[in-house]
Formats: structure tokens, C-alpha cells, sequence
């Protein structure tokens, strides 16, 4: 008998993957009627959404095999294909059924037109293409109609900052595969919902320290439902409508959970709660006025971070992917890097417009700078090498993780997550009303 102290760690992975046909979702109608108790009835029905463009057919990417030693590193071109995946809308290589007759010889792609702004130099990305302008035109109308009409989350002073966040362009390039504009509103929703709590409870719209955990907890139970007694239920219920913030939470939560699956909900709220004990680890060095050292700071950011948005890919592409494999340990480290690699995104295109506001932020070239006592250049520039390894770790551990787990639903979901990866870096590459880069080349 093999001593079992040295036999190598089996992978849960195939396991998981063996169950993928068992999983059942629960009834639709008794999904109706528990949402109906919780939040009441539910919205309107939006508008009808424009159809989707013709699907794109592309060459099917060759079957996977296993990946290890210094092949994880740097995916073969087929693994890197099936991983990235296409950047139109409506493409054939989304879906696991495939056409089978040959593919027409390739021509000369059209020439992209130039993207507005200036990629930080040296910083290792995916271009994309530009989003579907259609959809971003409607996304953005809805938007912002539910933003004034039914959550009433800004005053008018605060409308050339909401527009120029231009959140519809924004969720179009991350999420191509979304089948409906109505699909992508759940992400947008939640994306602003997001940002308000961020600005009006941690930044510059009145946030502070003091206090946050409070706000925090409260804003919570807009998307974890509090169970409580009768006598003490309609005052909560009455709280959600107290503030803008806790109101948007609330009706971008409602909008979720009708379309997602409970365990799609559940993960949300996890990731939420992930991001709310960041903010805390944030506002409590705020308030003690404490530059941490760079590795806690980069565990703040683990938590701090965008991981909410990309968890919820499969939602807005209209599957699921089951919970087993969503709780697999490859899973996890794969969205963990995806999501860190994303934030210091945001730490290098937000750094002059974090310099330029009143009181300290902590980034990640700050933190770098003070720790290890480096000029703002040199701390800028290794917190670019910082961003580098996360994501070249995340393309790496997603290839070996679908080389392990050839499960469509897996496979699909890995590359909706590198594609919100490389939506997210056109986003701040392209947002020039909000982002500049320092003068350090």
C-alpha cells in the first residue's frame, strides 16, 4: 500500500466537473415566490432590448490538454485563444456548440480605429475592440434613467461626473457575451450601486472614516435581506429608502435576483461583504493615519477590489456555473488574481487624480514609495511590474485550470473573466474625463 503521507494531492476538480449534469436549479416558481416575499413585486419590465448583432463564426480552438512547468506560464496559442475568446458580441465560440463546415480563408482584418487615450507604458494588456455602440447608447439611457426615476441617486450638480463616468461603455466591453442589454443592465445597476456607497460613504461625497462601519453594516442588509421579528421588520424595510446609496443596493438587488440563481445571489453577497471588510481595513488606517507596509496593503486590495464585478459574468451572460466548480481552490486563485491585477489597474490610471484630491490616498505607488523609501517614479514604475506578475499568474493558472476542467460552463466562465479583465483596462485606458497618467517617461 503507497504510503498516503506521500501520494500527490489529488484535484477535486474532476469530481466537481463529474456532478456538473446533476445539478439542478430550483423550481422557477418557488424562486418567484420566495423573491415576491422578500422584496415585493417586481419592477417593470424595461423596454424591449435591441437584437443582438449576427453571430461571428471563428475557427474552433483545438482540444485542451494538460498544462504544466513552464508551459503554465505561457499558454499555448490554443489554450491562450479559448481563454481570451472573441471581443465581438453574439460570437460562435461562445457557446459549446460549434458549425463543423470549414471556415472561409481568413482576410485582412478591417483597421481598428484609434482608441482614445494613452495605455500606461510598459503595462502588460489586452486591447480590445470597441464596444457595440448601440448598446452602450442604450445601456447608458437606461442607466441613468433608473438613476434618476427610480432611486433618485444624485443631485443635478452631480450630473456631469455621472456621465462622465460612462458606465454603459464601460459594462458593454466587459461583459460581450451578455445575450440582452436587459442581461447587462444587472451589472451596470450594481456597478453604480457600488460606486455610490464608495463615494457617499468612503471618499469625496461626503465619506469618511468615522462611522463607516455603521453605514456599512446597514447599507449591507439592502442586499442580505435582515429576518427579524414583525414588530421591527417595517423599520429596517424603511431604512433601505433612507439614502441614495442603500436605495440603489436595494433596487439593483432586486433586479439580480430575479434573474440570477439563489447560489449566483449568495456568491454576490459574499463578494460584497469581501468588499465592505476592505473598505473597514482602508478607513481604519485612514483614521490612524497609517501607511501600511506594501504586502498588507496589497492584502487590503485582495478584498478592496473589483471581484464583485467579474464573479457575476456568468449572470450576465445568461448560465451558471455551478457552485462546486465556483468553489474549487483553482477557481478561487484565478478570480482572487484576476480581480487583484484589475485594482492595481486602477491604482496607476486613478494615481494623479488621487494626488490631486484633498488629504492622502493610499495607492499602490504611494504605499511602494513610503515603505520602500523610492522616488514617486520609481514606485509608479514597480507598482506597474506588481500589476505585470498578477496578471501573467492569472493567465497562467486559468490555463491549467481549463486544461484541468474541460467543462463548458467552466471554460466559458474563465473567459468571460478574461475578458472583464481587458474590458476594465479599456475602460481607464479610455476614460479620459476621469484618468491622466503622471509625466514619468
Amino acid at each position: 500500500m503507497p504510503d498516503p503521507e506521500l501520494s500527490p494531492p489529488q484535484s477535486s476538480l474532476p469530481t466537481a466537473a463529474a456532478h456538473v449534469g446533476a445539478y439542478v436549479l430550483a423550481d422557477a416558481a418557488a424562486r418567484a415566490r420566495d423573491i415576491a416575499a422578500v422584496f415585493g413585486p417586481p419592477p417593470s419590465p424595461p423596454a424591449p432590448s435591441p437584437p443582438a448583432p449576427p453571430p461571428v463564426d471563428l475557427p474552433a480552438a483545438p482540444a485542451l490538454s494538460a498544462v504544466s512547468g513552464a508551459e503554465v506560464r505561457r499558454p499555448a496559442a490554443g489554450l491562450e485563444r479559448i481563454l481570451r475568446g472573441p471581443s465581438g458580441l453574439g460570437t460562435a465560440s461562445l457557446h459549446p456548440a460549434r458549425r463543423e463546415e470549414p471556415s472561409p480563408p481568413p482576410e485582412s482584418p478591417p483597421p481598428e480605429p484609434a482608441v482614445e487615450g494613452t495605455p500606461v507604458p510598459g503595462l502588460y494588456h489586452h486591447p480590445v475592440r470597441e464596444p457595440d455602440p448601440v448598446r452602450v447608447e442604450e445601456v447608458s439611457r437606461r442607466i441613468k434613467d433608473w438613476a434618476l426615476d427610480e432611486v433618485d441617486l444624485y443631485p443635478d450638480d452631480w450630473e456631469d461626473q455621472f456621465d462622465g463616468f460612462s458606465v454603459g461603455r464601460y459594462m458593454v466591453a466587459c461583459h460581450p457575451d451578455a445575450p440582452s442589454v436587459d442581461h447587462l443592465m444587472l451589472a451596470t445597476r450594481l456597478m453604480v450601486a457600488e460606486n455610490a456607497v464608495d463615494d457617499c460613504y468612503c471618499e469625496d461625497h461626503g465619506g469618511s472614516p468615522v462611522g463607516l462601519g455603521e453605514r456599512l453594516l446597514l447599507a449591507h442588509t439592502a442586499l442580505d435581506p435582515l429576518h427579524t421579528t414583525e414588530e421591527y421588520h417595517a423599520r429596517w424595510a424603511e431604512s433601505l429608502r433612507s439614502d441614495a446609496p442603500r436605495r440603489a443596493y436595494r433596487s439593483a438587488m432586486e433586479y439580480f435576483v430575479r434573474t440570477s440563481t439563489a447560489s449566483q445571489a449568495d456568491r454576490f453577497r459574499h463578494d460584497m461583504a469581501r468588499l465592505h471588510m476592505g473598505y473597514l481595513a482602508e478607513a481604519a488606517w485612514a483614521q490612524a493615519d497609517h501607511v501600511p507596509e506594501v504586502w498588507e496593503y496589497l492584502a487590503m486590495r485582495q478584498f478592496n477590489n473589483f471581484r464583485p464585478c467579474p464573479t457575476i459574468t456568468d449572470t450576465v451572460g445568461g448560465y451558471e456555473l455551478p457552485a462546486d466548480l465556483h468553489a474549487q481552490p483553482a477557481m478561487q486563485r484565478v478570480i482572487a488574481l484576476a480581480s487583484n491585477a484589475t485594482t492595481i489597474v486602477n491604482d496607476l490610471y486613478s494615481y494623479t487624480k488621487e494626488l490631486a484630491s484633498p488629504g492622502r490616498h493610499l495607492n499602490l505607488p504611494v504605499v511602494i514609495a513610503e515603505r520602500e523609501n523610492v522616488s514617486e517614479q520609481e514606485a509608479y514604475l514597480k507598482a506597474v511590474e506588481v500589476h505585470n506578475d498578477l496578471m501573467r499568474d492569472f493567465e497562467a493558472e486559468a490555463a491549467a485550470l481549463a486544461a484541468a476542467c474541460p467543462v463548458p460552463s467552466a471554460q466559458r466562465f474563465l473567459r468571460g473573466v478574461a475578458v472583464w479583465v481587458d474590458g476594465n483596462h479599456y475602460w481607464h485606458q479610455t476614460n479620459t474625463y476621469r484618468y491622466s497618467l503622471p509625466d514619468f517617461w
